[in-house]
């Protein structure tokens, strides 16, 4: 990309007001409705220097009897052909909606697999009755018995400006998924068209949610769903761990019913939910789950007092005691250090060698530790996420890319209140720039201190005006190049209406570079899109409500954060992810985020209360919200204490790293395999299974069931529960999602002339079409030169001029 440098307000009036505007990899111009632009504007450099030539040659570097009118008459000449042939070299083009016709059809994708039995059959007499309407039809099938590749089998069936009707429930089980197809089918500008489905039948499915591994002695927590269609209220649920019935009644409205279980002895246990109650299949009126239980992993804690949280995790771990670091570590899986001063910590060096060869470190806050215990340039301030003392943010480059795109037009006013308030959020110690994306990325304001420029981008933001197609990509790409060689941060403001592969790899990338993108989603926003996006490049999703939580990454002295509680800054961390705040201790230790951390809590005053991140193989967590006591405070009771929990886990990472001679093995379905993995200094008897070995002392092998059931390998035991076909019925929200990013529409089985109608008017469609005319300028160029040498030679003929006279 070629960023172009230069005054930018007589651009932006004419964008801002509607007109011309100054892309990122070429200059474009937008009049009624129509875009003119150029993609290679540098070659317009050469143009001086050619006229300059051009002016040489006639009037100093030649000499003749050409008459002074007929060197005007050639300079024009001369002027014209140089023009054309420069620019037709910088690329012009135009984009205009534009009218196209075809012949209509109707291609009829119809889904045949098992989970289509509890829906009507009405594709044959759908197909019949679009043909009657004078559409041809033609059939084809996506799906059928337990597989359903809809994702490829949509995707096979595409043509360029093509359109396709879908009969599907859209619950993909096999291939690539409907978004996918989508983005392949927005590249084709083609469209996908649905039925919409009533399921006649009663079908239910049950699964289990809840850990696979665990510590003896603790109690766990599981979620049965019954979900389906046509439910009822007939069914009953009957929950058995080894055997035992735990659980029998029936199953609520809801469909979720919440058990908890507690296992004494260590290795595998088994909870199995079966659901009494006719429907359509009996494959998925069972479902199994394996729970993998170990010792309880041993956990060093440190401090010089005796605080409530020591005794926490008394029930979680086997927990030992110390007031500072001994020399030896290796029996711990992670040591917990609470409010202890920094010379008092111990061992040290210990604890770092200990944390970068995988073991975890979580450090709690108090009036003893961080800016109160002289953590401030000590050894251990190298291994925390958080940085001690000046807790307001820092200065940071921040891109706001804001969609204008057709489909933000009609929430065009919320798009711009929410630009404006995620600006409202930053600080003034941060540069910020501005680019707006449709299906191309222009400047709106340079990257600049936001002390000295906030009325302005500000004023930029309330001008901008929507159109044109949407690229979330030429977004993300623009913002890159606004940032150029800096490290930064993109807020990308968007519904996510667009194809998703793209702008997440352009993410990825950009997250490998340390730059991160916060999405924000408006209007009534395709979250997943966004979130897939943010993810992808370690950054996060907020939802426009949750633009406050921007002031607390970014918002520095001028835009300080003020809550009521604690507050959960990222959901998608495993440490934060469930878990529900409602504590205010009522202190916090004086600490920022450290650049690369991951911030995830606040405290109501904005500042850090919880951070994480990855030391060498190790993990660390901080927590330095506490209370007048210097405890805790509410964040030993539920719900908050699920924060304790997962922040332990966390750091404990596997509780069975350590072990030897063990394997384990995920718990899968019908059809699809499962890796079994045994660490030990000798392989197992593989029993005509292929063995790998992946690592020292680590073997592994690949299996794949087929038929439902418990088993095991190695010792190793793992539940097979039925084949995804029957894990989900009625219609899918990916498949609406899909029709919506196509423009397609949603029909019912009995409007086949509506189909019909829309198979003419699709064939007939107005569309963004993109034409280049650099051949036009270059047909021009040699016209004008042979109208000039059939000029020249006609006047030699008639004896106006002689031949051999030099310039004529």
């Amino acid at each position: 990309m070629f960023l172009q440098t230069g005054p930018l307000d007589g651009f932006l009036d004419q964008l801002l007001g509607g007109s011309l505007i100054r892309v990122f990899d070429s200059w474009s111009v937008v009049v009624d409705g129509l875009t003119l632009g150029l993609e290679r504007p540098l070659f317009l450099v050469a143009l001086p220097l050619a006229l300059l030539a051009v002016w040489w040659v006639v009037y100093r570097g030649a000499d003749g009897t050409a008459t002074p009118k007929m060197r005007r008459l050639l300079t024009v000449s001369r002027v014209l052909v140089v023009c054309c042939l420069v620019v037709a070299a910088a690329g012009p083009y135009t984009v205009e909606r534009a009218e196209t016709t075809g012949e209509p059809r109707v291609t009829l994708l119809v889904d045949e697999s098992d989970s289509m039995a509890v829906m009507p059959d009405t594709a044959d007499r759908l197909a019949n009755d679009i043909e009657s309407q004078g559409v041809p039809v033609t059939r084809a099938t996506i799906g059928q018995g337990a597989r359903s590749p809809l994702g490829d089998g949509v995707a096979a069936n595409l043509r360029e400006n093509g359109t396709v009707v879908v009969v599907s429930d859209g619950h993909v089980t096999d291939g690539r998924s409907l978004a996918d197809a989508g983005e392949l089918a927005t590249s084709l500008n083609a469209t996908v068209a649905s039925v919409d489905l009533t399921a006649r039948d009663t079908e239910r499915a049950v699964s289990v949610a809840g850990p696979a591994k665990t510590s003896a002695g603790v109690e766990n927590s599981f979620l049965a769903t019954v979900d389906g269609v046509n439910v009822g209220d007939d069914a009953r649920l009957v929950v058995t761990v080894d055997d035992e019935t735990i659980l029998d009644e029936p199953v609520p409205e809801s469909g979720r019913i919440e058990f908890s279980a507690t296992f004494e002895e260590t290795g595998s246990h088994r909870v199995t939910a079966q659901l009494s109650g006719g429907d359509r299949f009996a494959e998925n009126d069972v479902f199994r789950k394996t729970v993998r239980v170990v010792e309880q992993p041993k956990v060093l804690y440190v401090s010089r007092r005796d605080y409530p949280f020591g005794r926490y995790l008394d029930n979680l771990y086997d927990v030992e005691r110390a007031e500072a670091v001994p020399e030896d570590l290796s029996p711990y899986y992670a040591v917990v250090v609470q409010d202890v001063a920094a010379d008092d910590l111990g061992n040290v060096d210990a604890l770092q060698e200990f944390t970068i060869d995988g073991g975890g470190l979580l450090v709690v806050g108090g009036e003893n530790s961080f800016e109160n215990g002289g953590y401030q340039g000590s050894s251990v301030a190298s291994m925390l996420p958080v940085t001690i003392g000046e807790s307001v943010g820092g200065s940071a480059n921040l891109v706001l890319a804001i969609d204008v795109s057709g489909s933000a037009e009609s929430g065009m006013r919320v798009q711009k209140a929410v630009s404006l308030d995620a600006l409202d959020q930053l600080g003034d110690e941060n540069s910020v720039g501005v680019v707006a994306f449709n299906h191309d990325a222009y400047a709106v304001a340079d990257l600049a201190p936001l002390s000295t420029n906030r009325e302005t981008v500000a004023d930029r933001i309330r001008r901008l005006q929507s159109g044109g197609g949407t690229d979330l990509a030429a977004g993300v790409l623009g913002a890159e190049e606004m940032l150029g060689d800096e490290r930064g941060t993109i807020i990308l403001i968007s519904d996510g209406r667009g194809p998703v592969g793209p702008p997440t790899a352009a993410a990825q990338r950009l997250g490998g570079q340390g730059i991160r993108i916060i999405a924000v989603g408006t209007g009534n926003p395709r979250e997943s899109t966004l979130q897939r996006i943010a993810e992808a490049s370690g950054g996060s999703y907020f939802r426009a409500t949750d633009t406050n939580r921007l002031r607390l990454l970014f918002g520095g002295s001028s835009r300080r954060y003020e809550g009521d509680a604690l507050t959960v800054v990222d959901r998608n961390s495993f440490v934060t992810t469930g878990v529900e705040l409602t504590a205010n201790p009522p202190r916090n230790n004086d600490v920022s985020i450290r650049s690369g951390a991951d911030y995830l809590v606040a405290s109501s005053s904005g500042r850090p209360a919880v951070a994480s991140w990855r030391y060498g193989l190790g993990r660390v967590v901080t927590i330095t919200a506490y209370d007048d006591q210097g405890t805790l405070d509410g964040l030993l009771t539920a719900p908050d204490s699920l924060l304790l929990t997962k922040s332990a886990n966390y750091v404990i990472g596997d509780p069975e790293r350590k072990a030897t001679d063990v394997a384990e093995a995920a718990d899968t379905r019908v059809g699809r395999a499962t890796t079994v993995t045994y660490r030990g200094s000798e392989p197992p008897e593989a029993d005509g299974v292929a063995l790998r070995q992946v690592a020292p002392d680590t073997y592994r092998a690949t299996v794949t069931p087929t038929e439902a059931g418990y088993a095991s390998l190695f010792g190793a035991e793992y539940a097979v529960n039925y084949r995804s076909e029957y894990a989900a019925f009625g219609q899918s929200p990916a498949l609406t999602d899909l029709v919506r990013t196509t423009g397609g529409e949603e029909f019912q089985p009995n409007q086949a002339a509506a189909i019909a109608d829309f198979a003419r008017e699709q064939s007939t469609r107005v569309r963004d079409v993109e034409r280049g005319w650099d051949w036009t300028f270059l047909v021009a160029g040699l016209f004008v030169y042979l109208i000039e040498v059939l000029g020249r030679r006609i006047r030699v003929y008639t004896g106006r001029t002689s031949s051999d006279g030099g310039l004529q």
